[in-house]
């Protein structure tokens, strides 16, 4: 069976982009950095509601991100229905039980150790919004046929790391929560999954009143970047 025919390319003027005096540069990226360099991973978070616009905005920022082949292998699926949140904690659990007690190496747990973690994922419940992301393997095409996707992970890790951005823009935190395995997320939100993999759930909401965070400092410039 042949393939669809190659469509010729198509270019249109770059129409967004501005060039900034260098001082304005510079202190654009100044704020940009000591606004993220703010962001922390929250766990106890609070129940109050998050209108769904200001989710659907954190998606369509996050829907920015380059991608292979200009592809955009993501599906985000944004739950806030109580009846959802609930079997996803108790999925999640039951995977994190067995991670925890059973299959974690003993220098896996050591490290986790200083972050206070276990098997307990109340947050799941508890936040307005648990953003399911989805990896796109592959597309399926009007005919029936598959058509693969490529630098998949690369991608939707570019596009995740924007909408936590986007959500601590907004206001909110977030937490980043992979369960291992996660394919029950599959059947929990009805995704295909011959087309998609779970890639992450990402919990957003407003922190607890009474909200704490591990006590841990971030890497300097010199140890994470190189100059040549």
């Amino acid at each position: 069976m042949t393939g669809a025919p190659m469509q010729e390319p198509r270019f249109v003027p770059l129409p967004t982009w501005q060039e900034l005096p260098l001082q304005e540069m510079q202190a654009r990226v100044d704020s940009f950095e000591a606004h993220l360099q703010r962001r922390r991973t929250v766990r106890m978070f609070s129940d109050r509601p998050v209108p769904r616009a200001i989710i659907e905005k954190c998606i369509l920022a996050a829907g920015t991100a380059p991608s292979g082949a200009h592809q955009q292998p993501w599906h985000f699926v944004a739950v806030s229905d109580a009846q959802i949140k609930m079997k996803l904690r108790v999925a999640a659990e039951a995977e994190e039980h067995d991670f925890y007690h059973r299959r974690a190496p003993r220098e896996w747990l050591e490290a986790l150790r200083p972050l206070g973690t276990d098997e307990h994922k109340p947050y799941l419940e508890i936040a307005p919004w648990v953003i399911a992301v989805f990896l796109r393997r592959f597309m399926r095409l009007p005919d029936g046929r598959k058509v693969k996707h490529y630098y998949t992970d690369e991608s939707v890790g570019i596009a995740t790391g924007l909408l936590i951005a986007a959500v601590h823009t907004a206001g909110l935190v977030s937490l980043t929560h992979t369960p291992s395995p996660m394919g029950f997320m599959n059947e929990v939100l009805e995704r295909p999954k011959d087309l998609e993999r779970p890639y992450m759930l990402l919990v957003v909401g407003y922190p607890a009143a009474d909200a704490v965070v591990p006590d841990i400092r971030r890497l300097p410039l010199g140890e994470i970047a190189t100059f040549r």
